[in-house]
Parts: structure tokens; C-alpha cells; sequence
């Protein structure tokens, strides 16, 4: 998190959204000796209608209160969605926090007892995409929704999860965009920081991902994933906020195809507890059941 850290947030946001916006789609001509990728600084100040002086201090963090005028007309020029436009507007008004208090993430007994009873995948999630709690379903899925796995992390890391999922390169990008979003102006938070340091060492893709600055909500969809044993399988997402948590369901058409392979799964899958084990210290152990680490 060395933008977080350095508290230029604002301008290291303008900076990495500027860079993926081409001369061309500003309406402007590429130019011959184009030193940086994207828009030059100069170039977002004219179009934004401001001083190029005044753009430079934003992104230098040297004005870090810009008008909301100021943040639309930046907000137009960077060609930013809806979601990212909140996200500029959040960055420019964040002040200073309290020290960040740790408490553990819980999970419901009463979600628990859900959990038990549904015959579709369900596990339960963190803030930072730790599984906290899960159902055979879901483990028969995939052995990466074991309670104490991390989606983020395996997906950018584990060979057999980056199989699962037909479209990966869009799945990162979501993954990550949608983890930048969560973590918004919480970024002291412990685990988010052993997370993203974590991640930014043992991952190109992430470090690729997280330069671009996207944010994006991850919330209901569909998605397609390859199961190694029943084959391919459309299924719809939903996520469900219970507390401080989110509840994740997969569930396909019904009487589709994808249908009569998930209750053949189930079929084939032995049941088994996916109650956090006792906690032993270890990487796996349920994020749910173990203090984080202190912030580095």
C-alpha cells in the first residue's frame, strides 16, 4: 500500500486514471514524443478547465481540498463510472481517523445454522475475501472454500483455482478492483495491509492490478467455472450482508444442465464438517477464530 502510505491517495488515484485514458478517446491528437502513457498532466488540466500549476499540486498532494466542481470536471475528463466517481469524491474528503481498533470477524451462529441447511454452495466471506464459513456444497465446489482460504489469494496464486474459473484475467480484475473499493479509507486496517503486502510480493498480476487504481463493486452475477470432476457450470452469485459479514450463495438455473451436474456433485461429494478448526496458528487457520497480525 505505498500510496496509502505516502497519505498522496488523491494523487496517486488521478495519476493511475489519467495513464489509462489515450489522447484519443480525450479528443485529442496522439502527438509524436509521448513521454508517459495516457493523458500528460497539462493535457487533464485543459480539459478539466483549471490551472495545469493547480493540477500539479493535486497530484503532488500539495491541495488536497479541491472543489466539488473541481472533482467533476476531473471526474469527466478521467472518464470515470459512477462507482469510481464516488470513490474520487471519498478520497478528496477523507480526514484523519482514530488508530484503527482490530476486532475479529464473526460469524452468526444463527448463519451457521443457514449454512447447515442450504443444498447449494454457501460460505460465508470477510471483509478481505477470507472464507470464515462454509458448507459441504461449497467445498465441493471447490476445496478453496474451506474456511481459513483466502479467494483473493488463491485465485492470483493457486494453479488449480485459476483452472476453475474459465475467465480469470476478468475474474482478477474484479477481485482486486472490488478489494481496493472495500478497503476505501481504511487502509491502517492489519489485515488489509498483510493482504496487499503479501499479494504485491508474490504476484505480477496483482501488482499490475493494483497500480491501475480500479474500483468496482463485486456483488450478485454469473459466472461459469470448469469443475475438474462434473465439467462446466453456469451459476449465479449472490451476496448477502449478514452483520459484519457477507453470505456468498451459487445456485444455476433450475433443471438446467448445470443443475443436474451440481446435485450430481453432491451426490459424489462426501459430507463432511467445514466448522473452523481449532486454531493452531497456522496460515490456513479461520480468520474468523485468530487475531491478525500487527501492521508492519
Amino acid at each position: 500500500m505505498k500510496d496509502e502510505e505516502s497519505g498522496n491517495r488523491l494523487g496517486s488515484y488521478l495519476r493511475a486514471r489519467r495513464e489509462l485514458v489515450s489522447p484519443a478517446q480525450a479528443g485529442l491528437p496522439p502527438g509524436g514524443n509521448r513521454r508517459v502513457p495516457g493523458l500528460r498532466r497539462e493535457e487533464v488540466a485543459l480539459l478539466a478547465g483549471i490551472s495545469p500549476d493547480y493540477y500539479l499540486r493535486l497530484e503532488r498532494g500539495r491541495d488536497k481540498n479541491p472543489s466539488p466542481q473541481v472533482l467533476a470536471s476531473l471526474a469527466r475528463v478521467l472518464e470515470l463510472d459512477d462507482i469510481e466517481r464516488t470513490y474520487l469524491l471519498g478520497l478528496a474528503a477523507a480526514r484523519p481517523r482514530a488508530p484503527h481498533r482490530k476486532r475479529p470477524e464473526h460469524v452468526p451462529a444463527r448463519v451457521h445454522e443457514l449454512l447447515a441447511h442450504l443444498q447449494i454452495p454457501a460460505f460465508v466471506e470477510g471483509r478481505a475475501f477470507d472464507v470464515l464459513a462454509s458448507n459441504p456444497m461449497a467445498v465441493a465446489l471447490s476445496p478453496r472454500l474451506r474456511p481459513g482460504h483466502n479467494r483473493l489469494r488463491s485465485l492470483l496464486l493457486d494453479p488449480e483455482e485459476q483452472a476453475f474459473h474459465r475467465d480469470w484475467t476478468k475474474a482478477t480484475a474484479d477481485f482486486v478492483a472490488a478489494l481496493r473499493t472495500t478497503i476505501g479509507d481504511d487502509t491502517d486496517n492489519p489485515r488489509f495491509v498483510e493482504l496487499v503486502g503479501e499479494l504485491a510480493l508474490s504476484s505480477q498480476r496483482f501488482r499490475t492490478l493494483w497500480a491501475r487504481h480500479d474500483v468496482r463493486r463485486l456483488a450478485g452475477g454469473t459466472t461459469t467455472v470448469h469443475h475438474p470432476v462434473v465439467g462446466e457450470l453456469r451459476l449465479h452469485r449472490d451476496k448477502l450482508p449478514v452483520d459484519d459479514v457477507i453470505l456468498v450463495v451459487y445456485y444455476p438455473d433450475k433443471n438446467s444442465d448445470s443443475d443436474e451436474k451440481l446435485r450430481l456433485l453432491a451426490a459424489l461429494s462426501p459430507i463432511e464438517s467445514t466448522e473452523p478448526a481449532e486454531s493452531t496458528g497456522t496460515a490456513h487457520d479461520s480468520p474468523a477464530d485468530i487475531p491478525h497480525p500487527k501492521t508492519p
